[in-house]
């Protein structure tokens, strides 16, 4: 993966070089969006950046009112709300910001966490909610393609 990364950076650096500043913040912006939007639709399927399901979630026996909901894990959490783009001089970064940041890392690093300020505390599995996958690269190359070469 990392010659792969270093392969997309030596092609469009070149192309980056020849557009002006402002068309380099639209272009960035649009791949942002486009891995953000990519890394939403990975977490939705419940894969890991390297294709491998998610460990399953333990088996939920509360039938009562409040029950947790049978639903996928991470629902809101893959959303724009959530999910924030972060664009600089170096480049750009899509990760998550505040307290669901830290829920992200404990699920992302598998780390031991209190589910609630006086509750257990739990053993989350490794699950990678971020990540670089292979289609990634492609994913950047076509972004980067049709901002410089638009087809109408």
């Amino acid at each position: 993966m990392t010659d792969e990364l270093q392969a997309l950076k030596d092609w469009v650096e070149p192309l980056l070089a020849k557009l002006s500043r402002s068309e380099r913040r639209q272009l960035t912006r649009r791949v942002a969006r486009d891995l953000r939007r990519s890394q939403a639709q990975r977490i939705e399927s419940q894969r890991n950046p390297d294709g491998i399901p998610y460990a399953p979630r333990k088996p939920q026996n509360r039938r009562k009112q409040g029950a947790i909901r049978l639903r996928a894990m991470s629902s809101e959490i893959r959303t724009a709300k959530y999910m924030k783009i972060k664009i600089d001089s170096d480049g750009l970064t899509v990760g998550f910001t505040g307290r669901v940041a830290k829920i992200a890392r404990d699920h992302q690093e598998g780390r031991t966490a209190m589910v609630n300020r006086n509750g257990p505390r739990v053993a989350y599995p490794a699950r990678r909610l971020l990540g670089f996958a292979g289609g990634d690269v492609e994913l950047v190359r076509s972004s980067v393609l049709r901002h410089i070469m638009p087809i109408d």
